[in-house]
């Protein structure tokens, strides 16, 4: 009697006797957003109000169990309020009609033969099905939690049938990752003499390497002389249907809290950041307002448009810098220091590339002596 008691009390719905002498009231609808039910009498009414909400606790939909497990871990701090939102748009992209189902109507062979599909329908890289196995795994963990599903979990993902071969391979060349020994003086010359609040995020980014969203929640309060700490970046969600842009009081990572040093060529720049604002708690402000990610962003690509080199976001920019760290051999630990990485191996992996131009390639390869004509 009580569960009956919450479940009509969770009902949104008022229930109502009509002029046709029947009890009435509506139920949720995925499509219609509300559907129309009438009974004879009330207690009838009342009973197909609890067999559906019972059924909706019991056995429901993939997406509610998806929606429940990303609820449960952005309210409990396990995620971000950015990662809830990536989770959300990943769920919507591959599970439009599979979310649909029930859940204790799936077998682990259909999930299998779902998770492998999307490779194929979508030309995942390795890393987006990685991100697709994040949320499927996720939500499966919470259904056998809620003893929604009986069957193991992660037998699921050792038996999936897919090799390196089978995932898109995105081929990035390095001018399209770097800026190269002849493009960066352009470029810093370029900053330098057009030296706005823009251009000086960007300007701080190339002899700092840092995150175009930590650049953006730097405050004056972290500068010491020609160092400053990086404690807090920029995350971004949505609320309400808007995207907010809001202050994380945490960087990326552990390895994110740093200190960071500005070369001695570059004190006057520190002394510039200084005068920035300076009644202001953030740095980059712009009309009253903290400047966010995407104003940068934009401005970097007019930036390259109008020096006519290929366009490249602000993340090449820390590409660019950690290349040039360890194309100086630096000490692995001023590198990893620098960069706010935890090892070397994934400044090495995921952020050194060439940046010699072909003329310079050229140069060296002809100056070795088994390639002198003679």
């Amino acid at each position: 009697m009580n569960k009956r008691k919450e479940l009509l009390e969770k009902h949104p719905y008022k229930i109502w006797k009509g002029s046709d002498g029947k009890y009435h009231t509506y139920l949720p609808d995925e499509d219609k957003k509300r559907v129309p039910r009438k009974r004879n009498t009330q207690k009838e009414i009342e009973d197909l109000i609890v067999e559906f909400w019972k059924e909706k606790q019991e056995n429901p939909t993939v997406e509610e169990v998806f929606n429940e497990w990303n609820e449960r871990r952005v309210r409990l701090k396990k995620i971000k309020k950015a990662t809830h939102l990536r989770y959300t748009q990943d769920f919507k992209r591959y599970y439009k009609e599979f979310g649909n189902r029930k859940i204790k109507s799936l077998e682990p062979e259909e999930i299998e033969d779902f998770l492998e599909e999307q490779i194929s329908e979508y030309d995942l890289t390795a890393k987006a099905f990685s991100e697709l196995k994040i949320i499927t795994r996720g939500l499966l963990k919470r259904a056998k939690k809620r003893k929604l599903i009986t069957f193991n979990v992660e037998a699921i993902f050792q038996e999936l049938d897919t090799s390196d071969s089978d995932f898109c391979k995105v081929i990035k060349e390095d001018y399209q990752e770097v800026f190269d020994e002849d493009e960066m003086p352009i470029m810093m010359e370029y900053l330098e003499k057009n030296l706005d609040i823009y251009n000086l995020a960007i300007l701080l980014m190339f002899v700092t390497g840092i995150r175009i969203g930590e650049a953006v929640a730097l405050k004056h309060s972290d500068f010491d002389g020609c160092t400053f700490k990086i404690r807090r970046t920029e995350t971004r969600y949505k609320e309400n249907g808007k995207y907010v842009y809001d202050i994380d009081d945490y960087p990326k990572s552990p390895a994110g809290v740093r200190t960071v040093i500005i070369p001695k060529q570059y004190e006057w720049l520190a002394n510039t950041i200084k005068k920035t604002n300076p009644f202001c708690e953030y740095i980059f402000m712009k009309d009253g307002e903290r400047m966010h990610t995407q104003t940068i962003r934009l401005r970097q690509k007019r930036i390259c448009d109008k020096i006519k080199i290929y366009r490249k976001s602000p993340n090449k920019i820390r590409k660019t810098y950690g290349s040039i760290l360890l194309d100086n051999h630096i000490d692995e630990r001023l590198i990893i220091g620098q960069m706010g990485h935890t090892n070397i191996l994934c400044t090495e992996q995921h952020y050194h590339r060439n940046r010699r131009g072909i003329e310079r390639k050229q140069d060296i390869l002809s100056s070795i002596p088994e390639f002198q004509s003679k």
